[in-house]
């Protein structure tokens, strides 16, 4: 989103506005740069943003490379013409202007290289110290100075009152500052100077300030009564706290990492308050000026282009301060789709303003053809001085402030419901006392509640404000279906009503697993009896993480399949069968290509997959944009390879990621994310092996069971060939209870207690009986395995062949090239463990594989190689 405005609208109405304000200003010839010449720019520039929107999500680098080329040559060969301008133009006032457009495009390149080496996916530190060094030179330089030199002499135009004549002086003098200040900021974060930033970012402003007190003369000649000037002056507000934003995020942050975490909320100050605010009220002015007409057809435009502009401006601009305050996540979607609206509004007023335009030169020319005089010019300056001299909508700001109001009294629980006429909860028939206890409770990144328990009398009604200082995850506080908070983050709270209480309660967080790690909250009522405690079920009710409020004992049927605690017996129905359209998880081992430097994005998905026949599952994914929902993708490569990992939580709940085949300080890379977030983690692999990975937050046991693993091969040295390669990742899962829908949550407690409903290979139990694994007779078949878990092992086994080949952890147990070697018939594996065995087939026929912890076959682990003759 930031690219589509900054790269996209912005920077293509830059270089139009500073190639006509060039012309207007030099007094030079049309034919130094033709219309053609500036619609090829234009496409170019296009042409290279379009690549750049795919290539930074995608991560395909060499897509990103050429679009910010194309990018870089579009606003170079802009600068040319620009500087040929002002080499053939006379003197002249504000040659200044054309010499800051000159500036600011020298930015673009600098910035165009960082986002491409930010595209590389370096480690955290330089990913963070990078977005802030090409966040600083795009939008403070590119568009920032370019708006600064251009609104020095729109601003005068747009309120039509006369210019400061102080200003070109101002602005020749604010131009080194700008740029001085804008060249220390950006040094010192690619140094690594946080505070040296800050310096910089405070020299700009005070350029910034000396250019825009230019504006003060005309706005108190004329002030602002329209949408136009108004828009531009909220725009440049916004930019200025951006500047402080950026400047004290990074002084007072403890890291780079930190400081660039959560920078989407200077992102949304930048684009949502300073750039799309100048671009439509730069619009509002320039088009209806554009089409030309005179007066009274610039009045037509303006009149529609101010229809509701106070409403509007206080919409966007209060609702994007309340985005930024810690208002519950409720009142601040509402607000985020108030700001959206009031901004898309001007879409249809555009068009309105563009056919009132038309009309009225329509008007005049019939006129004219009738023989009747023309409005006078006079006539239409009053016009227009009407429109600008218009006293101020006051009502249109009292509804801007009301429609706001009313969006975050709307978020689903953000205010308690006032009065004490509150219904006690269902089998809490208790008189009420007229008491209201209203408490705060502290979700914390230690996976507690603060505090964990209040006391109250019978009778009390108990208002709880929840709020969160966790970064990595979000939490909630659930009682049952009717009390429950929003889930939060950090800085974010939310409001529940119990209604009055008669028996103890007993709240807990429904994030799957966080119950289990002690988040609970408990309501104790003063003197109740033993026995009187009401469950956290709130009678019957089945948690929200899968688990009911006792554990069930489970038995299998027919052999198969075991059971959690998930409110009743699992088992397999040995008549079931998968769904039409069921295609097993592609087990052939990606094969090796030349390039030495793999870059993987890793999206959390949380999704719903058939994980054994009849039997549907949530699953919590490492999704790669292949859909997958079994283990995540397979990342295969040599000693010396370097991984660019880039993890993105789409989930609901904080996830991270620990490969085991990198060796580096766990704190940074494999900390957990908070939903909407990302990280970089990069490695080199150093040594041969058969790694795993896994999302490392807590509970892991849920979150590995859960489907949050993969494997990575790294070959050793010399590894011979063989015919086929085939990789087996076995795993073991914890289903609770079927929902309504008939899909079965994951059982954080019977993931805990090690009690699995399934085993499987590769994500599905039994996938591969019925859909075998070919070979043919005579081939050399290596099949690749790790024990993801996460608590039992695997003992791999093909039923009638043998193992010539071993290799266990790094180094052969069994090889085949040794002379004299004996045989295996199994390889063991302990969780997280891994290796590869080798086989021929000496027949045709079909070879099932299993774990032979014959219980954990029987739950899934199972699968056939159909071997065929050769052709």
């Amino acid at each position: 989103m930031v690219h589509m405005v900054a790269l996209g609208a912005m920077s293509h109405s830059v270089m139009v506005w500073s190639t006509h304000f060039a012309t207007t200003l030099l007094k030079t010839a049309p034919d130094l740069d033709s219309r053609a010449a500036q619609g090829r720019r234009l496409l170019l520039l296009h042409a290279g943003a379009v690549l750049v929107l795919v290539g930074v999500p995608t991560s395909l680098w060499p897509a990103t490379v050429v679009g910010a080329t194309l990018v870089v040559a579009a606003v170079a060969w802009h600068a040319v013409a620009l500087w040929r301008r002002l080499r053939h133009a006379l003197p002249g006032r504000f040659r200044v202007t054309v010499r800051s457009y000159l500036a600011a495009a020298a930015c673009l390149p600098v910035g165009a290289l960082l986002g491409t080496l930010l595209a590389r996916g370096p480690d955290d530190e330089m990913h963070a110290r990078l977005v802030v060094a090409h966040s600083l030179v795009n939008v403070l330089g590119w568009l920032g100075i370019t708006v600064v030199a251009t609104v020095v002499t729109l601003w005068p135009t747009m309120l039509r009152a006369p210019m400061d004549a102080d200003a070109e002086r101002r602005a020749r003098t604010a131009l080194p500052v700008l740029v001085g200040g804008l060249a220390l900021a950006v040094t010192a974060a690619l140094v690594g100077s946080r505070m040296l930033v800050a310096v910089g970012l405070l020299v700009y402003l005070a350029g910034l300030a000396r250019s825009a007190s230019s504006m003060a003369g005309p706005a108190r000649a004329r002030p602002p009564r329209h949408h136009a000037p108004a828009s531009v002056a909220a725009g440049l507000l916004w930019l200025v706290v951006g500047v402080l934003a950026v400047a004290w995020r990074v002084a007072t942050a403890p890291t780079w990492a930190d400081a660039a975490t959560g920078y989407d909320a200077v992102a949304a100050v930048f684009v949502v308050g300073f750039m799309l605010q100048v671009l439509l009220g730069a619009l509002s002015h320039l088009v209806p000026s554009v089409i030309g007409g005179g007066p009274s057809v610039v009045r037509a435009g303006m009149r529609e282009m101010d229809r509701w502009w106070v409403l509007r401006l206080v919409v966007v601009n209060g609702g994007l301060a309340l985005c930024l305050l810690p208002v519950p996540s409720g009142a601040r979607v509402l607000c985020s789709v108030l700001v959206l609206v009031a901004l898309v509004v001007f879409v249809p007023l555009l068009f309105r303003a563009v056919r009132a335009c038309v009309a009225q030169r329509r008007a005049i020319a019939e006129r004219v053809a009738k023989g009747e005089p023309p409005p006078s010019l006079s006539q239409g300056r009053a016009e227009v001085a009407a429109v600008l001299d218009a006293p101020v909508p006051v009502h249109q700001l009292g509804a801007g402030l009301a429609v706001l109001a009313l969006a975050v009294a709307a978020g689903p629980a953000t205010a308690p419901v006032l009065g004490t006429d509150v219904p006690a909860t269902a089998s809490e028939q208790v008189a009420p006392t007229g008491v209201t206890r209203d408490v705060e409770v502290t979700a914390t990144a230690d996976m507690t509640f603060e505090p964990s328990r209040v006391d109250v009398d019978p009778g009390d009604r108990v208002v709880i404000t929840v709020r969160s200082t966790d970064a990595s995850t979000r939490h909630d506080l659930v009682f049952d279906d009717e009390h429950r908070s929003e889930r939060i983050g950090e800085g974010e709270s939310s409001t529940l009503d119990l209604g009055v209480v008669g028996s103890t309660r007993e709240g807990f967080c429904s994030v799957t697993g966080h119950r289990l790690m002690g988040m609970t909250f408990t309501v104790a009522v003063r003197g109740e009896t033993a026995g009187g405690t009401q469950g956290s079920d709130g009678g019957g009710h089945t948690g929200h993480d899968g688990t009911a409020g006792a554990a069930m004992p489970g038995s299998g049927v027919a052999g198969l399949g075991g059971s959690g605690s998930g409110g009743s017996p699992f088992a397999l129905d040995p008549t079931a069968r998968w769904s039409d359209g069921f295609e097993a998880a592609d087990a052939v081992l990606p094969p090796l290509d030349d390039d030495r430097v793999h870059r993987v994005t890793l999206t959390v998905r949380e999704t719903t997959a058939e994980v054994a026949p009849g039997v549907r599952a949530t699953r919590w994914t490492f999704d790669d944009g292949s859909g997958r929902t079994g283990p995540g993708p397979v990342l295969h490569g040599r000693v010396g390879d370097r991984f660019v990992i880039t993890l993105v939580n789409d989930g609901s709940m904080g996830h991270s990621v620990d490969l085991h085949a990198g060796e580096l300080a766990p704190d940074r890379p494999m900390r957990t994310i908070a939903p909407g977030e990302r990280l970089t983690y990069t490695f080199t692999a150093t040594r041969a092996g058969m790694w795993m990975y896994h999302c490392s937050t807590m509970p892991m046991s849920t979150h590995i069971g859960a489907g949050m693993h993969g494997a990575v091969v790294i070959e050793p040295e010399d590894l011979p060939e063989v015919d086929r390669s085939y990789v087996l990742v076995a795993s073991e899962m914890h289903l609770g209870a079927p929902d309504a829908d008939g899909v079965r949550p994951v059982d954080a407690e019977a993931a805990a207690g090690d009690r699995p409903s399934l085993m499987t290979f590769n994500g599905a139990a039994f996938q591969y009986d019925t859909q075998p694994l070919p070979a043919r007779v005579g081939e050399r078949v290596r099949i690749w395995l790790l024990a993801a878990g996460p608590s039992r092992p695997t003992s791999f086994h093909v039923v009638g062949g043998q193992l010539d080949t071993t290799w266990l952890e790094g180094a052969y147990t069994l090889d085949r090239r040794d002379a004299g070697a004996g045989g295996a018939q199994t390889l063991g594996l302990l969780p997280a463990q891994g290796g590869f065995v080798e086989t021929r087939f000496v027949q045709a026929g079909r070879y099932p594989f299993v774990s032979h912890v014959m219980a954990d076959a029987e739950r899934g682990a199972h699968g056939v190689f159909e071997v065929t003759d050769r052709r």
